[in-house]
């Protein structure tokens, strides 16, 4: 059994915090897992975890050894990254989280883009509307719009993105379209649960005007918002890019279009740990040129 890869079994075991976790992160059965920790085991001739039905506890030995191996895996992943530099040739899986509303041509062109460029990595990409621990989730990355990034993780900025009020035809038609911001009390929202817009301040010619949004509807979904709002439920704030087919095609109308909601800054988010692999810098870099090129 390769010595190597039972030391990278060990460690994603220690930092996901069961053998199940680790083997769906590193897609390997929860028996190989096992097998790999325990050939560790029988070489050093010590117990480097305490297991239990339902807990797992690093040993005193296996504490010393879990820091001395992750020190050692992280010079071997700096050397990767470095030789993958000079290669120019970045490899493998890259896990990266979103939120849902990136699934939008707009960002499927620049995935194609990437994989063209760099056909040796595999992105894996996870898109949901909640909060995503990335060492907890074995992610290496991800992309976050929000105006509070963690302190914890590295952060780069790529754009800003705005969202926008907008409403179907008929509905409209049914309940008359908003000429100021007063109007919208008198509207239903659709809003999301992952964050809290139940008060939104729109910025205008005439000023800034904070309004209450009534919810007709809550969804974690921005896809199925979107649904709701085509059908007529009522209105809704999107990000831009997820409505800019609709709204071309009139499918949708944008509401109070001489205003301004929020627009959140995105950001590439990572970890901070002490080296950065080829991949997640090139899709970095990638996407940040990309964005740059195409302003909202």
């Amino acid at each position: 059994m390769d010595a190597l890869t039972s030391l990278r079994v060990f460690r994603e075991v220690v930092e996901a915090g069961s053998f199940v976790k680790a083997a769906e992160r590193l897609d390997i059965s929860t028996a190989m897992t096992s097998k790999h920790v325990a050939n560790l085991e029988r070489q050093l001739g010590v117990r480097l975890l305490n297991r239990t039905t339902r807990h797992l506890s690093l040993t005193e030995a296996g504490s010393v050894y879990y820091e001395q191996c992750r020190e050692a895996l992280d010079i071997l992943q700096a050397a990767e990254a470095a030789v993958g530099a000079q290669r120019g040739e970045p490899q493998g899986v890259l896990k990266v989280t979103a939120p849902g509303w990136f699934a939008n041509r707009r960002f499927a062109d620049l995935l194609v883009a990437y994989q063209a460029r760099y056909p040796g990595v595999l992105v894996d990409l996870r898109l949901e509307n909640r909060f995503v621990d990335l060492v907890e989730e074995g992610y290496d990355m991800a992309l976050r719009a929000t105006s509070e990034p963690s302190p914890s993780l590295i952060v780069r900025p790529l754009c800003t993105m705005p969202f926008v009020l907008a409403g179907s035809p008929a509905y409209l038609e049914r309940h008359g379209e908003p000429r100021r911001p007063d109007d919208i009390a008198r509207h239903r929202i659709v809003l999301p649960t992952y964050t809290n817009i139940e008060s939104v301040t729109l910025t205008g010619p005439d000023g800034a005007f904070t309004v209450k949004n009534q919810a007709v509807l809550k969804t974690n979904d921005t896809s199925m918002a979107l649904q709701l709002v085509k059908a007529g439920i009522g209105l809704a704030y999107f990000p831009v890019w997820i409505v800019e087919p609709e709204l071309a095609s009139g499918a949708l109308v944008r509401v109070l279009p001489n205003y301004a909601a929020f627009a959140p800054a995105v950001y590439a988010v990572y970890t901070s740990r002490k080296y950065m692999t080829t991949k997640v810098r090139t899709f970095i870099d990638f996407v940040s040129e990309s964005l740059a090129d195409r302003p909202n």
